[in-house]
């Protein structure tokens, strides 16, 4: 019987930005439903490799697939479909509601109208924000704000959800907000990795944490056994660095 295929797969993945290397030959496969966290100091490629799954970056050696699909320009549509992804500014739509914000792209792709309605009104009220249906961005808190954008990207349905730091650009008291929508994701377990410094988040939701220095996986492993028992000293500065932040 064969195995089952990865969600995602970095094969020997490097990327530059001009004579800067930025990821350097990243080999991780994430499995169907694992919750997968990344840190790293910043500048040390974190981003831009999730960015590559879907091609917001392109990656000029190595190989992604996603569920299957080897990542190229003929199979970029394809793949983006499967993904969802949250960024740390929101990027909604300042000019439409919440809800046209969250029915925009499954209408482009072709679901009729009403059914949009029906999968926006059903993801906002999954992130608890159902009454701001019909507020536009500006109305709503930075916390609600991201919420929404986790609702805009589940309306199409991704197989795979990407989060880039979606708490950086918050204040404190609403991280919260924002972390515990995601732990409901990962609770109905959806296939999901995670930029963040937010260690809390990751002892109680990752199944395995990813440490990115200098675009390349240094240390990698069950959350517990990396944040209490970094093997590398690029770790420890790392950890003794965001206690004190």
């Amino acid at each position: 019987m064969m195995s089952q295929l990865p969600a995602i797969q970095f094969d020997k993945v490097s990327k530059w930005y001009g004579s800067h290397q930025v990821l350097r030959s990243i080999c991780l496969d994430i499995k169907k439903n694992e919750k997968i966290v990344i840190c790293g100091p910043s500048g040390s490629g974190k981003s831009t490799l999730i960015r590559c799954v879907n091609w917001l970056e392109r990656h000029e050696a190595g190989d992604i697939s996603v569920n299957g699909v080897g990542l190229n320009r003929n199979t970029v549509n394809l793949v983006r479909r499967d993904i969802g992804m949250v960024f740390q500014s929101f990027n909604l739509f300042p000019h439409l509601t919440i809800e046209e914000n969250c029915t925009v792209a499954p209408v482009s792709a072709g679901i009729p109208r009403g059914e949009a309605r029906e999968r926006a009104d059903r993801y906002l009220k999954r992130v608890h924000i159902e009454g701001h249906a019909r507020k536009f961005p500006s109305e709503l808190s930075g916390g609600q704000q991201q919420r929404a954008a986790i609702a805009r990207a589940l309306c199409m349905e991704p197989k795979i959800m990407l989060f880039d730091e979606p708490t950086s650009a918050l204040d404190p008291e609403m991280v919260q907000e924002v972390l515990d929508t995601m732990i409901g994701l990962a609770e109905v377990g959806m296939t999901m990795i995670c930029v963040t410094h937010e260690i809390g988040f990751a002892r109680r939701v990752a199944d395995r944490a990813v440490f990115i220095d200098g675009g390349e996986i240094v240390e990698e492993g069950a959350p517990g056994d990396l944040f209490e028992a970094p093997r590398t000293r690029r770790l420890k500065d790392f950890l003794r660095h965001i206690s004190k932040s």
